[in-house]
């Protein structure tokens, strides 16, 4: 997959390399605490083997 961050040099590319990382993080913070609050509780029971 290409982001086109190739034209971009130095200080440019580095703060669009942290804002990817920040944007990835975040997503995937909200994405398994929607995961944990949904299925959480059942797939605890079933290690459990409830």
């Amino acid at each position: 997959m290409q982001l086109g961050l190739d034209s971009l040099s130095g200080t440019t590319l580095a703060a669009a390399l942290i804002g990817l990382v920040l944007l990835e993080a975040i997503v995937l913070y909200f994405g398994y605490g929607f995961l944990e609050s949904t299925l959480g509780k059942r797939v605890t029971d079933l290690l459990r083997g409830l």
